[in-house]
C-alpha cells in the first residue's frame, strides 16, 4: 500500500516530479534520466516557496508522482518518497492496482475523478487504521497528529492536544510555521526557502512562560528553558494558546512534584458534534480549567465537576433587585456570581432543595426559574436561555442526591441558635469522642462535654457573663446582633447570599460565637462534612496505633502547639490534636504531617469540634493552600515568590533593600504557613485567619505588604538582615485586638527589644483596614496566574537543588566531570519521566516517592537501563548489547529490588570509561560471572554459584560481597531498609559509616575464577565488541590466539587440582595453586572436544556468529566430563610437545602469576583465526562442558596483555559528551534543529 501519501494542489511541479497521465510504464528508466541531484536549484527553491504558502510545514519530497488531467494546469500529488527505493515501491503498487483500471474510461476527467477519489479512500483508511478505537477527534485533526508524529518520531502514545500556524523568531528572522502542542512536549517545525528548523522541549523542563510584547517581538510568547530562549510570535488568538501552554506546563510541574502524570477525563460528557479542529484532549483541558476556576470561586469539594452555566438575573429580596451574573449547574450544587464582583455570591447545595418550579412568564420577569430548599428560602432566576432544559438538568442531578444522609443528621446549617455552632445543634447523632487508647480522655473528668462535640475554647473558658466584661463585652453583643440581623436579611447557613455587606462584618470581626461556624460555611469545609458522615471517627480508628514517620514527628510537636493556652496544658486537648493530626495524616499520606500544621490546627480546634476541625484542615490542606504541607512546602515558597514580586511593584524602594538583606526569604516562610499564628499575639492572629477564610490567600499577602510599608523607614536604615528581623518581630509581637473578649494568651514569640523606649502597639483592625486601603487591587486570577509564574520557578529550582545533591553524593573517584555527571543525571532522570509519559508499565514510575532522600527519587528498570546502556556505552555489541546490558544491571542491583539508582548506574558506566586497562577487563570479567551472568543465560553458571558458596569460608564470601562491584557501600544500608520499620541498631550505622571511611580497593586476586561456559560467554562478548570496530580483522585474529592459549592453560590447570583429594568438580575452581604443586606423573592431556571453534572469527556471510547472543550451550553429564580420545589434528589444542610436564609446568606457573611473556609459549600457540569451519563446527547441539576446567583474571589479563591490538582497544579513550547529546535528541531534552542550522538558536 502506498505509505505517506497526501492530496494537495500545486500550481508548479518539481523536476522530479513523475506525472501519472505521461510517465512510462519503466519507472526504473525514467528516474535514471531525471536524477534529483542534477535539478537546477531555482525552481526548487520556487516550489519550496510556494508549498510553503500553502504549508508552511510541507517540505517538498525529493520524488513525487503527480496526476494531472490533460490541458490543465492542476497537478494532483498521488505519492511521494525521500528515496528512490521508497517511490518505486510505490509506483509498482499504482502499476499492480491502479494503473490496469485507467484504461476502462474514455474520459480524462472520469480518470482524475476515479484516481482522486481512490488516494482519498487509501488515506482515510489509513488513518483509521492508526487511530485507536473510539476516538472522537475530527479527521483533520488526526492528519495533523499523525504528521506531528512522524515528523517529530513521537510514539503513539504522546496526543497531540493542539498545533497552531505561527513564527519562530531565530535570531532577527521570523520562521513560519506549525507550532504543535502535546501532552509531553512544544514542537515547532518549519520548511522556507530550503531551510529547516525543528524544535523540540520538553514542559518539565521549561523555566519560563510568559506573554510579552516588546518593540523587537510583537505579542509574543516567551518560552524560557535552562539552556535557551525561545520566541513566538504572529499567532491568530495569541491568548488561547498561551492559556493552553500554561496548562500544559503546569501538568509537567504537577508531574514532577506529586508523580502524577496526565490522565484523560473519562467521564468529561462528549459533545454531539464535536468542533473540526478541536481533539478531545483540548476540550478536557478545557473542562479541567473552568471547573477548576469554578470550585475555586465556591469552594466546592475537589470531585465537583461544572456540567454548564448561563447567564440570567436572581431576585435579592435584601434590596429588591434583579441582579445579573451567571448561573453554574453541577452535580451536586447550584451555584450564582454576579457580574458585579461583590454584588451577591450564592451557593445551593441540592441536597436542600425541596422544590423547582418554573414561574409564568412576563414581559417584567421573562422564564423565572424558582428554587425553594429546607430552610424555607426560596430564590428566584429570570431571563434564563433554556429553561426546560435548564429544569430538566437539575431535575436529573436532584434524582442523584440522596435525600437522607445516614444517622439522620440534619442537612442544612440554617438557623441555628446564635450560641451554638452548626455540627453541636442538639444532634444526638454526631460521633462524640472517637474511642482511642491513644489519648487520656476517658480519665478527664473534669469536664461533662466530651472533646469532640464542642471547641477547646468554650470547655476552656471561664463562663463569665458578657456584662462583666464591660465594654468588650458590649461590643461582642454588638457584633453578634448585627450578623443576626444579617443572618435575617441574608440568610443563614450555606445558602446564606454573600454581599460586600458579609465581606464588612467579617472585616469587623467574627464574634467568638460564631466563628466556628462561620469558618465552617466560608471554606466550604461543612458542605465536605455533611456529605461524609461518620468520615472521621472511622479514620480515627483505622489510624490508632498505627507507627510511621508521621505519627513520631506529629508526637514530638504536640506540646510544642500553642502551650501557652489552657487548652493545650492538659491531656484533653493534646489528645484531640493528637486524633486530628493522625487522622489527616493517614488520610493524605502524600502531606503526612509538615510543622506548621499542629499550630494551624490547635487554633481550629478552639473553636471547633475534633470533627469539625478535621475538616477545615481539609479544605485548608487540599483546597486553600495548596502544596503548602507538603515534604518541599512548595505551595508555600510559590508564595512566597508573589509576594517578593508584589513588594517589587508596590515598594520598589524598599525591595531592593530586602533582597540585599535576604530578608523576605527569611520571615515570609512563617507568615504564610501558619496565618501569622506563630508570629503575632493569638487574639490577633485570629482575625487575620478570619478574613482569610472569607478572601483567601489574597489578605494574607495584603497584610503581610502593609506590615513591610509600616516599618519601611526603619527597614531602610537596617545593617544586615538580623536587625531587620528584630525591626518586624517587635512590630508583629505589638499588634493587639482591643476587642478580644478571651482572656489575655502571653505571646511565647521571642520580645525583641532594643533598649530604646517600648515600640508603639498597633491595633488589628487598623491593620486590617490599611491592608485594604492600600493593596486591596488584589484579584483571584491574577493572584493565579503569579502562582503558576512562580510554580515553574519554585520547583525548577528545586530539580536544580536536586540534582546537585545527587552529584555531590557520587564518590569523587567515579572518574567523570561534574558536567558530565550532571548531563548523565538529566539522561537519567528523563528516561524515568518517558516511563510515564508513554503510560509503559514500569515499575520505577510507580516506586518513585517524592519524599525518599533525593538519590532513591529516580529509579530504573532493566528495561529502561538496557535503553540508556544500548546509546551510551563504548561497548556497543550489536544484537549481543542488550544481553551485556542485562548483566550489567543485574551486578548494580544489589537488592535485588529490579531498580537501580543514579549512584548505581554511574558506577556502571564508569567501569566502561574510566581507568586502566586492567579495570576495564575487571567489570567485562566481572559481567561473565554470577550474580551478572543468569542461570538462564548459561546453565553451568548456577553450579558455579553453587560452588562459590560451599567452598569459600565465611570470611571469604564477606569479602567477596563487600567488594564485588564499585558503589556497593550502601548494600548492607539498602537491605536493612527493606526489614521493616523498626529503626535499627545505631551500631550498624557506626559501621557503615566506618566502612564508608575505609578505602577499599579490589584487587585482582580477590576475583573468583572462571569456568569454561562463562569463558565462552566472555570470548562471544568480545567477538560481538569488535564487530563494528575499524581494525575489526586485526581484533579478531588476537582475540583467537587469546581465546587458544587460555583454553590450553585451562587445560593444563585442570591436570594439577585433579589430585588433591576432592571431588573433581570441587578440585576444578579450587582457588589454592600450590595444593596442585605434587610430584605426581601426569597424564597427557585429552584432545578437548573442540570449544574453540565457537570462538573463530565468522566467516564471510555469517552472520550469525557475529551476532551471536548467549547460547545456551549443552551441558555433560558428570560421567562423561572425560571426552573422547583422537580428535582430529584440527581439533587438537596442544600440541605433542605440550604434552611434557616440565613444559606444562612451566607454562603453568608462568601464566598463574600474572606474568606471563609472549615469547614462553609464541611457538606453541595454535593460530585458528584465519582457519575454516568446518561443517560440523557450526552447531554446538551435542557439545560439552569440562565442568572442571577453570581460569584466573591473571591469566585473561596476562595473555590480553601479549596483543597489543587489544590493549589499543581497552586503552582507547571515548567521549560520554557526544553520547550523552545523541541521547538527549532522541529522550527530547532540550531542542534540536536541523544540520545546517546549528549556529546557535538565536542566530
Amino acid at each position: 500500500m502506498i505509505q505517506n501519501v497526501s492530496i494537495s494542489l500545486y500550481w508548479g511541479c518539481h523536476p522530479d516530479d513523475l506525472w501519472l497521465g505521461s510517465a512510462p510504464r519503466d519507472l526504473s528508466a525514467w528516474l535514471t534520466s531525471h536524477p534529483p541531484h542534477l535539478s537546477a536549484l531555482l525552481p526548487g527553491l520556487l516550489v519550496g516557496t510556494l508549498d510553503v504558502v500553502l504549508d508552511s510545514s510541507a517540505r517538498v519530497a525529493p520524488y513525487r508522482i503527480l496526476h494531472q488531467t490533460q490541458d490543465s494546469q492542476v497537478y494532483w500529488t498521488v505519492a511521494c518518497g525521500s528515496s528512490r527505493k521508497e517511490i518505486t515501491k510505490h509506483w509498482e503498487w499504482l502499476e499492480n492496482n491502479l494503473l490496469q483500471t485507467l484504461s476502462i474510461f474514455d474520459n480524462e476527467e472520469d480518470i482524475t475523478t476515479f484516481v482522486k477519489g481512490k488516494i482519498h479512500g487509501i488515506i482515510a483508511e489509513e488513518n483509521k487504521n492508526l487511530q485507536p478505537q473510539g476516538d472522537e477527534d475530527p479527521g483533520k485533526f488526526k492528519e495533523a497528529e499523525l504528521k506531528m508524529r512522524k515528523q517529530f518520531g513521537m510514539p503513539e502514545g504522546e496526543k497531540l492536544v493542539n498545533y497552531y500556524s505561527c513564527s519562530y523568531w531565530k535570531g532577527r528572522v521570523p520562521r513560519q510555521g506549525w507550532l504543535y502542542l502535546t501532552v509531553n512536549h512544544l514542537c515547532f517545525y518549519s520548511f522556507l526557502l530550503g531551510k529547516e528548523v525543528s524544535l523540540v522541549v520538553q514542559w518539565v523542563d521549561v523555566t519560563r512562560l510568559e506573554k510579552n510584547a516588546t518593540l523587537l517581538f510583537p505579542e509574543s510568547i516567551r518560552v524560557d528553558t535552562r539552556d535557551q530562549e525561545l520566541f513566538f510570535s504572529m499567532f491568530l488568538n495569541i491568548s488561547e494558546t498561551f492559556k493552553l501552554m500554561e496548562q500544559l506546563a503546569n501538568l509537567a510541574m504537577r508531574q514532577l512534584l506529586d508523580n502524577k502524570g496526565f490522565l484523560e477525563d473519562k467521564a468529561l460528557p462528549r459533545p454531539i458534534r464535536p468542533h473540526r479542529n478541536i481533539s478531545a484532549l483540548k476540550r478536557d483541558l478545557d473542562a479541567r480549567a473552568k471547573n477548576e476556576c469554578y470550585r475555586a470561586t465556591f469552594r466546592l469539594p475537589r470531585d465537583e465537576r461544572l456540567d454548564g452555566h448561563t447567564s440570567c438575573t436572581l431576585w435579592t429580596p435584601f434590596n429588591k433587585l434583579h441582579i445579573p451574573g451567571q448561573m453554574f449547574i453541577s452535580n451536586n450544587y447550584i451555584c450564582f456570581a454576579s457580574k458585579e464582583e461583590d454584588a451577591c455570591h450564592l451557593i445551593i447545595p441540592l441536597r436542600e432543595v425541596t422544590i423547582v418550579e418554573k414561574a409564568d412568564s412576563s414581559s417584567v420577569l421573562p422564564s423565572p426559574l424558582s428554587i425553594s430548599t429546607k430552610s424555607k428560602m426560596t430564590f428566584l432566576f429570570a431571563n434564563l436561555k433554556d429553561r426546560d432544559f435548564l429544569v430538566q438538568r437539575i431535575s436529573d442531578f436532584l434524582q442523584k442526591t440522596p435525600s437522607k444522609h445516614p444517622g439522620g443528621r440534619k442537612a442544612s446549617v440554617a438557623d441555628p441558635a446564635p450560641e451554638s455552632l452548626p455540627a453541636s445543634q442538639e444532634v444526638p447523632e454526631l460521633p462524640t469522642s472517637p474511642s482511642s487508647p491513644l489519648s487520656g480522655y476517658q480519665n478527664f473528668s473534669a469536664q461533662e462535654v466530651p472533646t469532640a462535640s464542642q471547641g477547646l475554647l468554650k470547655v476552656f473558658q471561664r463562663n463569665s457573663p458578657m456584662e462583666d466584661l464591660g465594654a468588650k463585652g458590649a461590643k461582642e453583643k454588638m457584633k453578634e446582633e448585627s450578623w443576626n440581623i444579617h443572618f435575617f436579611e441574608y440568610g443563614r447557613g450555606m445558602c446564606m447570599y454573600r454581599t460586600a455587606k458579609t465581606r464588612e462584618l467579617v472585616l469587623k470581626g467574627i464574634p467568638e460565637s460564631l466563628r466556628g461556624e462561620l469558618w465552617l460555611l466560608f471554606s466550604g469545609a461543612w458542605n465536605e462534612m455533611v456529605t461524609h458522615p461518620g468520615y472521621y471517627a472511622e479514620l480515627v480508628e483505622k489510624s490508632m496505633g498505627k507507627y510511621s514517620l508521621a505519627t513520631e514527628e506529629i508526637e514530638r510537636d504536640l506540646h510544642r502547639s500553642m502551650p501557652e493556652h489552657p487548652a493545650f496544658q492538659n491531656e484533653l486537648g493534646i489528645a484531640a490534636l493528637r486524633r486530628v493530626l493522625t487522622a489527616y495524616a493517614f488520610r493524605n499520606p502524600t502531606i503526612g504531617y509538615c510543622q506548621a500544621m499542629n499550630i494551624v490546627t490547635s487554633v481550629l480546634l478552639l473553636y471547633g469540634s475534633e470533627e469539625e476541625a478535621f475538616w477545615l484542615l481539609v479544605a485548608l490542606c487540599e483546597r486553600m493552600l495548596p502544596d503548602y504541607y507538603d515534604t518541599r512546602v512548595v505551595g508555600a515558597l510559590v508564595d512566597q515568590g508573589i509576594f517578593e514580586e508584589l513588594t517589587r511593584d508596590v515598594l520598589p524602594r524598599l525591595s531592593e533593600k530586602m533582597q540585599d538583606l535576604g530578608v523576605i526569604s527569611s520571615i515570609s516562610l512563617s507568615w504564610f504557613l501558619t496565618l501569622f499564628l506563630s508570629v503575632m499575639p493569638f487574639e490577633s492572629a485570629v482575625v487575620i485567619v478570619d478574613c482569610f477564610f472569607y478572601e483567601g490567600i489574597k489578605v494574607i499577602l495584603q497584610v503581610a505588604l502593609a506590615v513591610l510599608d509600616a516599618n519601611m523607614e526603619q527597614l531602610l536604615g537596617c545593617s544586615d538582615e538580623g536587625e531587620a528581623m528584630t525591626v518586624l518581630g517587635r512590630y508583629l509581637d505589638n499588634v493587639i485586638n482591643k476587642q478580644s473578649v478571651s482572656p489575655p494568651i502571653p505571646h511565647l514569640h521571642a520580645l525583641l527589644t532594643s533598649g530604646d523606649d517600648p515600640p508603639e502597639e498597633v491595633d488589628i483592625f487598623d491593620l486590617l483596614k490599611v491592608s485594604y486601603e492600600k493593596f486591596s487591587n488584589l484579584r483571584a486570577d491574577d493572584i493565579e496566574q503569579m502562582r503558576f509564574k512562580q510554580r515553574l520557578k519554585v520547583i525548577q529550582s528545586l530539580e536544580d537543588t536536586a540534582k546537585r545533591s545527587v552529584v555531590r553524593a557520587i564518590p569523587g573517584d567515579i572518574g567523570f566531570s561534574i558536567e558530565e555527571l550532571e548531563d548523565l543525571y538529566m539522561v537519567f532522570k528523563a528516561k524515568h519521566l518517558a516511563s510515564q509519559y508513554w503510560g509503559s508499565s514500569h515499575t520505577a514510575a510507580i516506586l518513585r516517592d517524592p519524599s525518599l532522600p533525593y538519590l532513591e527519587q529516580y529509579r530504573i528498570d532493566a528495561g529502561q537501563f538496557q535503553e540508556l546502556f544500548a546509546s551510551l556505552t563504548p561497548w556497543a555489541c550489536g544484537s549481543h548489547t542488550p544481553v551485556l546490558a542485562g548483566r550489567m544491571f543485574r551486578l548494580l542491583d544489589q537488592n535485588k529490588d529490579s531498580l537501580i539508582n543514579f549512584k548505581e548506574f554511574v558506577t556502571g558506566m564508569s567501569g566502561m570509561y574510566h581507568g586502566d586497562l586492567t579495570e576495564k577487563l575487571k567489570a567485562l570479567y566481572k559481567l561473565h560471572l554470577p550474580p551478572a551472568l543468569s542461570p538462564e543465560e548459561a546453565e553451568s553458571a548456577l553450579e558455579a554459584t553453587h560452588y562459590f558458596t560451599e567452598d569459600s569460608s565465611s570470611e571469604e564470601v564477606q569479602s567477596q560481597e563487600e567488594r564485588e562491584g564499585s558503589g556497593n557501600e550502601d548494600v548492607q544500608e539498602k537491605r536493612g531498609e527493606e526489614k521493616g520499620t523498626s529503626p535499627p541498631d545505631y551500631r550498624h550505622y557506626l559501621r557503615m559509616w566506618a566502612k564508608e571511611k575505609e578505602a577499599q580497593k579490589e584487587t585482582i586476586k580477590d576475583l573468583p575464577k572462571m569456568n569454561q561456559e562463562q569463558f565462552i560467554e566472555l570470548c562471544k562478548t568480545l567477538y560481538n565488541m569488535f564487530s563494528e570496530d575499524p581494525m575489526e580483522q586485526d581484533l579478531y585474529h588476537a582475540i583467537a590466539t587469546v581465546a587458544s592459549l587460555l583454553l590450553r592453560i585451562g587445560e593444563v590447570g585442570k591436570k594439577f587440582s585433579t589430585r588433591t583429594g576432592r571431588k573433581p568438580r570441587d578440585g576444578a575452581h579450587s582457588g589454592d595453586h600450590n595444593s596442585t604443586t605434587e610430584e605426581d606423573e601426569l597424564p597427557a592431556p585429552e584432545p578437548h572436544q573442540d570449544p574453540i571453534r565457537e570462538l573463530q572469527p565468522p566467516a564471510a556471510g555469517d552472520p550469525q556468529a557475529k551476532a551471536g547472543g548467549d547460547t545456551h550451550l549443552g551441558k555433560a553429564p558428570q560421567e562423561s566430563q572425560m571426552v573422547v580420545e583422537g580428535g582430529s589434528g584440527e581439533g587438537q589444542l596442544l600440541s605433542d610437545d605440550e604434552t611434557k610436564d616440565d613444559i606444562s609446568m612451566s607454562s603453568y606457573s608462568v601464566v598463574s602469576t600474572g606474568s606471563l611473556q609472549c615469547e614462553d609459549l609464541a611457538d606453541d600457540t595454535v593460530l585458528v583465526g584465519g582457519e575454516a569451519r568446518s561443517p560440523t563446527a557450526t552447531s554446538r547441539t551435542g557439545g560439552t562442558v569440562d565442568t572442571d576446567w577453570c581460569i584466573s583474571f591473571e591469566q585473561i589479563l596476562a595473555s590480553i596483555l601479549t596483543e597489543s591490538v587489544l590493549v589499543n582497544f581497552f586503552e582507547k579513550r571515548v567521549d560520554i559528551g557526544l553520547k550523552i547529546k545523541d541521547q538527549k535528541k532522541v529522550e527530547r531534552q532540550f531542542s534540536t534543529s536541523s544540520d545546517h542550522e546549528q549556529s546557535g538558536v538565536l542566530g
